[in-house]
C-alpha cells in the first residue's frame, strides 16, 4: 500500500482506534475482501491494550485537559496507558520541565481510576 499524502490528522485514543479498525474490518468482510496482515495485527494490538471503551476514554481525556498542568499529548498518553501507580504516571511526565506534587499525582490517578 502506497501512501500519497496525509488528508487529515487528528488525535484519538487507543480505544477509539480499536473501534475504527473494527468498523474497517467489518466493512472489508462485508465486501468479502481479505484482511491484510498489518490490519489484523493492528486490530489484535488495539484489542489487547484497550482497557476502556471509546466513549469513556474520550471523557477521560476531556476531564484531564481541565487540569492545570495537562497538555493534550500527555492527556492522550494517560488515556492510552491508564496508569495505576505514581511511578507509572511519573514516567509519563519524565520529559516535562516541571514535576507534579503528590497531590496532583493522586488527583490524576483518582480521575483515571474512575474510568477503569
Amino acid at each position: 500500500m502506497k501512501v500519497k499524502g496525509v488528508l487529515e490528522e487528528k488525535r484519538i485514543t487507543l480505544p477509539e482506534l480499536k473501534e475504527e479498525l473494527l468498523s474497517l474490518e467489518a466493512k472489508r468482510r462485508d465486501e468479502r475482501r481479505e484482511l491484510s496482515y498489518e490490519l489484523r495485527r493492528s486490530i489484535e494490538h488495539a484489542t489487547r491494550l484497550s482497557r476502556t471503551s471509546a466513549e469513556s476514554s474520550r471523557k477521560l481525556v476531556d476531564e484531564l485537559l481541565k487540569l492545570e498542568k495537562m497538555k493534550p499529548d500527555i492527556a492522550y498518553r494517560i488515556a492510552n496507558i491508564m496508569p495505576k501507580t505514581r511511578d507509572e504516571l511519573r514516567a509519563i511526565y519524565a520529559k516535562e520541565r516541571f514535576t507534579l506534587t503528590g497531590e496532583e499525582l493522586d488527583e490524576i490517578l483518582g480521575i483515571v481510576a474512575a474510568y477503569l
